[in-house]
């Protein structure tokens, strides 16, 4: 039994390297974009703090990816690593392309495919809680940003009240940018390590019959999961950072702490309050899309060719996803 689940537990580490990579960017791009930061330790700060949350703050969501969209009794060895195999492809495909991709959408997406398929999709669960979610998220993000810039920080600067330059180079405004991206990754753990913990969770607490060591057997697939987001930090960062970091539009200290800060508290509070999967991705980048608009306008921000195809690499994994786990789990029937 053991070296049979040792195939979804690779295909889970797999998956896990592949959001480390996309969820580095949405935690620390905005430190990184106002050159506050190396490189060279952002994937440790990253890896450390995405375990906390995980281990802390993601047992809902866990909850929501292992039996709230496809039924706990579904969560074989095979369908798991079906599922776990299709969304690490589909956000592969994204790092490799530099853009950051929501791994819940993905991951909800595969759950889809293998829902349709074996036709048993919790409909009322996607359509009024996790659906709306993914579209009044990053809005929210975006107004919350854009109106911070429009009404808190522009009349401030043009009554020269305060010297920004000056508060912009204080060690605690820097430290406090960083202190909000480990909020992110702390964030990132409590939502995105159940793309990967939640589906393992199901498996095991289907096939090692332990209907008693629930809690343990979170734990243990949270151990499992978690670390390995630090690692595909570590390999995708130079490739992601760049596109939100500095590619988008130039944001100082400032701008990286708003940024941060309205990021990881809609995603946490989604992950406490609902258990919702969220699209990280989505909400880094109407964050930074609402502080671009405030300070180059919206027309010539969404003309550049760098946001464009961050909206259509957005739209096309999920789509992957479903498709990949969909016509697997029919071979597996056919077979």
């Amino acid at each position: 039994m053991l070296h049979i689940i040792l195939i979804p537990l690779g295909a889970a580490i797999f998956l896990s390297v592949n959001m480390g990579g996309s969820g580095v960017a949405s935690a620390f791009s905005a430190a990184y974009g106002a050159n506050l930061i190396r490189k060279d330790l952002i994937p440790g700060l990253f890896g450390a703090f995405v375990l906390l949350g995980a281990l802390f703050s993601g047992e809902k969501v866990v909850n929501t990816l292992g039996s709230g969209i496809v039924r706990e009794s579904h969560f074989s060895i095979t369908v798991t690593t079906i599922m776990l195999i299709s969304v690490g492809i589909a956000i592969m495909l994204a790092n490799m392309l530099k853009v950051p991709q929501s791994t819940s959408q993905a991951a909800v997406f595969s759950l889809m495919g293998i829902g349709s398929c074996l036709r048993d999709v919790n409909v009322n669960r996607l359509v009024f809680h996790i659906f709306p979610a993914w579209i009044y998220l990053p809005v929210l993000a975006f107004f919350m940003t854009f109106l911070a810039g429009r009404f808190i920080y522009k009349p401030i600067k043009e009554r020269e009240m305060v010297d920004f330059p000056s508060i912009s180079a204080h060690p605690l405004i820097r430290w406090g940018v960083i202190a909000s991206s480990c909020y992110v990754s702390y964030a990132i753990g409590a939502n995105n390590v159940a793309n990967a913990s939640g589906p393992v969770y199901s498996m095991l607490f289907n096939k090692m019959g332990l209907a008693d060591s629930s809690i343990l057997i979170t734990i243990l697939s949270v151990l499992m999961i978690a670390p390995w987001f630090g690692i595909g930090g570590s390999i995708f960062s130079s490739r992601v950072l760049e596109p939100t970091g500095k590619e988008i539009i130039e944001f100082g200290p400032l701008g990286s702490l708003s940024i941060s800060l309205v990021t990881a508290s809609l995603l946490l509070y989604v992950s406490l309050a609902g258990g919702i999967p969220a699209a990280l991705a989505q909400l880094n980048i109407g964050a930074i899309l609402g502080l671009g608009v405030y300070k180059e306008g919206f027309r010539k921000l969404f003309t550049k060719q760098k946001v464009k195809r961050i909206f259509l690499v957005w739209i096309i994994s999920p789509c992957i996803a479903f498709v990949i786990s969909y016509f697997l789990m029919k071979l597996v029937h056919a077979g």
